[in-house]
């Protein structure tokens, strides 16, 4: 009974952008602890883009002044080839950011070269295991890019991060029942990591009731959808800077689920869809999700009803547009 409390064997765990906003910020939930379990020490593995490598051996020095007793090494690099050698997880934060003069297809366009370089470098140097969560916008294309340019590793081992969206739902409800977020369960995404996402509020409680039963029909799929989907924009607005911390917590939500178990509950992951609920084979779609023994079962079998179902094709729609726009990169 009880934890085995043991040191285990080092992992090696990349990041990249690392000298960004979201970077700074989840760097130190990895070294404490946080993602991977208080037993797990870890060789962080930093990738910048050369301008950026400057900032970085900046925070490899505050890394080091925080003498974290799991970091047993770290390691910065502009080369992706060192940066995913042996890599047993990757966070692929780093991406174009979106200027206010860019539409969304720019931004896939502006990125995509950059995933498919990531992707042949994880084929060629990381784990066969690796697990992989794409956190740079457009997350979910930019996340099928990699995944097709790294075809020696299974689909299943590449995701993309809808699990802000999530926690942003959770936040929203928790706030408007007056409970802590930890009395909300199993509300999750359906899609798209953009302002189409559907916060599935069918399944979900709220300290042990249903969501559906606390909260009414017109808040669920008016003010509350709506807030969830621009959240993020909000946060531009009000901050002056986009989300990076609670990019950041996400990213290590989504990880340290994926690693140790959700314990039973739902939780949000976008992976290559296996032809689930209708969504065509290959696209990265957000889905209801169970992790155990570091593998993601999708909850392929809950009910869809009318509503959602109008979402989750009008993100198939979304999705595939970004594919197409992008389908050069893809090998096809």
């Amino acid at each position: 009974m009880g934890e085995d409390n043991r040191m285990k064997d080092t992992i090696r765990v990349a990041v990249t952008g690392a000298a960004g906003n979201i970077g700074y910020a989840l760097l130190w939930r990895i070294a404490s602890g946080d993602c991977f379990g208080a037993n797990q020490p870890v060789t962080l593995q930093l990738l910048e883009i050369p301008s950026g490598m400057q900032r970085l051996e900046g925070v490899i020095m505050e890394l080091k002044d925080s003498a974290f007793p799991l970091v047993d090494g770290i390691v910065g690099t502009d080369d992706p080839a060192i940066a995913f050698k042996d890599t047993d997880a990757i966070f692929l934060v780093g991406s174009r950011p979106r200027s206010k003069d860019m539409d969304r297809a720019d931004l896939v366009a502006a990125n995509g070269p950059i995933f498919v370089g990531q992707g042949q470098a994880i084929d060629a140097a990381a784990s066969p295991n690796v697990k992989v969560i794409t956190v740079g916008n457009p997350c979910n294309t930019n996340a099928l890019i990699a995944c097709a340019n790294a075809p020696s590793i299974p689909s299943r081992q590449f995701t993309a991060m809808t699990r802000l969206d999530q926690n942003r739902a959770v936040g929203q409800m928790a706030e408007r029942a007056g409970i802590p977020a930890s009395k909300i369960q199993d509300v999750f995404i359906w899609g798209n990591h953009s302002n189409t996402m559907y916060p599935d509020p069918r399944f979900a409680t709220v300290d042990g009731q249903k969501a559906t039963d606390v909260f009414d029909l017109g808040w669920l799929q008016g003010d509350f959808l709506g807030t969830v989907a621009t959240r993020g924009k909000a946060i531009i607005e009000a901050r002056g800077a986009s989300s990076a911390a609670s990019a950041a917590s996400a990213a290590v939500d989504h990880m340290r689920d994926w690693w140790q178990g959700s314990n039973g509950r739902i939780v949000s992951m976008a992976l290559p869809s296996e032809g689930w609920y209708g969504v065509p084979e290959g696209l990265v779609f957000s889905f209801p999700c169970r992790c155990e023994n570091g593998e993601i079962e999708v909850l392929d079998n809950l009910a869809v009803d009318a509503f959602a179902q109008s979402k989750i094709d009008e993100n198939i729609a979304a999705l595939m547009e970004e594919r197409a726009a992008v389908s050069e990169l893809l090998g096809d």
